[in-house]
This record gives structure tokens, sequence and C-alpha cells, in this order.
């Protein structure tokens, strides 16, 4: 397999976004729903839950999750 160019740059973006202490999946998935309602509800994300937006940058997966749940809210809130 032959890696790019881009695919090269895009991996070093990624390895510079990565800290000494990391989330993993199950970290941000405990932490999403409150992280979704803050983020719709316009409002600045705690420090506290500030390392899931940081995996979301280099987790497809959770970023699927994320969005998906955040449409469930957004579902909700235009409801009420």
């Amino acid at each position: 397999m032959i890696i790019t160019e881009e695919q090269v740059f895009a991996l070093l973006e990624l390895l510079a976004l990565t800290r000494d202490t990391e989330p993993n999946c199950d970290d941000c998935l405990q932490h999403m729903a409150e992280f979704a309602e803050t983020s719709l509800s316009g409002k600045s994300v705690p420090e506290a839950i500030a390392h899931i937006d940081e995996h979301l940058e280099r987790c497809q997966d959770c970023r699927e999750e994320f969005s998906a749940l955040k449409d469930a809210l957004g579902k909700d809130i235009m409801a009420s």
C-alpha cells in the first residue's frame, strides 16, 4: 500500500493534536450528551468536558455519534 503525500500530512496533523493523556471513546461517549446539550444551547463548553471536543476532532466514530445525538436533541428542542 502506497501512502500519498496528502495522507502523510493528514496523519502528521492528527499526531500534532495528541497529548500525553488522551480520552478514549468510552470517556467521550460518557460525556457526549452533556456536551451536545451545552453546544446546542450556545453556552461555552465547561473546561471539564473540553477534552471531548478534542477527541471529536480525531475520532470519526464519536463525531458521527455526536452529530446524531445533536440532531435528536435539536429536534426535541424544536418540538418544545
